[in-house]
């Protein structure tokens, strides 16, 4: 990754790291909106998702030592974001995923028409899609995690998550034909 794009508000970084708070909520300013979109994505709920994205940001400031630089702050934010929005959903004991672990394909995924990438038609079917489903789609599509990585963050295995990804993208297919 290029050197300037990781050390991206350094300046901000440091100065937050030693307990500047006008720093902090400078940093706060500049993620807060993205941090929301991300969690809202996971648990859906406006209220819980503000609730997720405090308690990451208190914990993102209070851990932020170990933060070096070793990939962009956004990107390492999200990751407690997500962890927390996925840890949330856990306790609430919504289910996120079937604990299968075998894979059929008997065909190639579908391609989908030019026609049929309407926008709010693909969000109303995300919306529709049960929540295991909308979490492997926002995570993989949205978020831009790979398997492996959405592997890890839900315990699950990297065949799981790929089959999940499939039979999801296969369902949100139905729903917006």
């Amino acid at each position: 990754m290029d050197q300037a794009i990781l050390f991206t508000h350094k300046e901000l970084i440091e100065k937050s790291k030693i307990g500047d708070r006008k720093m902090q909520y400078k940093l706060y300013s500049l993620y807060v909106d993205a941090m929301f979109n991300v969690s809202i994505r996971i648990v859906k709920v406006k209220e819980d998702a503000e609730d997720i994205v405090q308690d990451s940001f208190v914990s993102a400031f209070k851990n932020l030592d170990s933060f070096k630089y070793q990939s962009t702050f956004g990107s390492w934010l999200k990751r407690i974001v997500v962890n927390k929005s996925i840890n949330y959903l856990r306790v609430k004991r919504v289910p996120l995923v079937a604990l299968e672990e075998q894979e059929y394909w008997l065909t190639e995924p579908e391609e989908i028409e030019d026609s049929k990438l309407d926008v709010k038609r693909i969000k109303q079917g995300i919306d529709a899609l049960p929540q295991g489903y909308q979490t492997i789609i926002n995570l993989y599509l949205i978020e831009g995690y790979d398997h492996v990585e959405i592997g890890e963050i839900l315990e699950i295995s990297v065949s799981t998550s790929k089959s999940q990804y499939h039979r999801a993208k296969k369902k949100l297919i139905e729903l917006i034909d």
